[in-house]
């Protein structure tokens, strides 16, 4: 039995260790927000957060988590203001890679509030947006960052 601490709530999995966390997170503690998408950690999809770090859990497994903090696009609140800026922009065409992206900006935006426009694009460049949104993924980015200022200051 391995024992995972998944948003802040205790699962206990019946899985060999060697299991991948993404497949743990969508079949058996029901967490489907988690994407597959290329299964190498190539995409980007599959982003969640480990100890606040974002991180592919297609290739990482359960046995490397255990004790660890995981955070998926279900645990992220839902007043985040990455999440605002992505409803406010209307970012997602067909939406598959959102979660991956959302978890990848939120990464970002939580060691570097404000990124220059180069690491803005790296983080873009780190999952790919098969219907091609980027144009509106950056400016959800630009307004991700507009809130989180805005809320600095009250």
């Amino acid at each position: 039995m391995i024992s995972l601490d998944v948003n802040g709530k205790v699962y206990e999995v019946d899985v060999p260790g060697d299991t991948l966390l993404l497949w743990v997170l969508r079949d058996h503690v029901g967490l489907k927000g988690t994407k597959y998408g290329c299964g190498i950690g190539e995409c980007g999809t599959c982003t969640v957060h480990i100890d606040g770090e974002a991180a592919r859990s297609c290739t990482i497994t359960v046995g490397e988590v255990q004790r660890k903090k995981i955070t998926t696009i279900e645990g992220l609140p839902e007043n985040h203001p990455v999440k605002q800026a992505w409803v406010k922009e209307q970012v997602p065409q067909c939406g598959y890679c959102q979660p991956g992206v959302i978890m990848q900006v939120a990464g970002l935006l939580s060691k570097k509030p404000t990124p220059d426009a180069d690491q803005v694009v790296g983080k873009m460049d780190d999952v790919i947006c098969r219907c091609g949104s980027y144009p509106h993924i950056k400016q959800g980015i630009k307004t991700a960052i507009q809130i989180m200022k805005k809320e600095a200051k009250t």
